[in-house]
């Protein structure tokens, strides 16, 4: 019974290291839709490992300095390829509520994709336990993953 009643004590107080990315192809304007939603405090943490300085106050989708920080931080964290071309996005809207950051970003890819290359190396190098969800999703093609600190990335074929 204490086994049991300490490991639910520390799983309460334990934090959770996860985000979540889904990746949207749009037909009509051969582009993506990418969604992350994370947690803002790991993503301060993150950043301050790359040298960056992430301050809560005044952070907002609405000014420059915090889309730019979080559009570098993607840049270099969240890599998206499409028949083995490398895409770069932009930041379109952010959003945080609470402790969430919720970023929408739009990747122009220009060819119909038949692979899709992922990597996420999102907080990976902040904790051993980190999980990166992600979606890809293309026409019918519908596939997850969870890429992990030890594997950072997955190659999506679409059928």
């Amino acid at each position: 019974m204490f086994k049991t009643l300490f490991f639910s004590i520390w799983f309460a107080f334990h934090p959770v290291h996860v985000t979540l990315t889904s990746i949207d192809y749009i037909p009509e304007t051969e582009s993506f839709k990418v969604f992350v939603r994370m947690y803002f405090d790991d993503f301060v943490l993150d950043c301050k490992l790359n040298g960056d300085v992430i301050q809560k106050e005044g952070f907002s989708g609405r000014n420059s300095s915090s889309i730019e920080a979080v559009e570098k931080y993607l840049k270099d964290k969240v890599v998206i390829k499409v028949n083995d071309k490398q895409l770069s996005g932009k930041l379109h809207d952010m959003n945080m509520i609470d402790n969430e950051v919720s970023m929408n970003l739009e990747f122009i890819n220009g060819k119909k994709p038949k692979t899709v290359t992922v990597k996420n190396l999102i907080m990976t190098g902040l904790y051993n336990d980190q999980s990166n969800m992600i979606i890809v999703k293309v026409d019918d093609f519908e596939e997850g993953v969870k890429l992990t600190s030890d594997l950072t990335e997955q190659t999506f074929k679409i059928k």
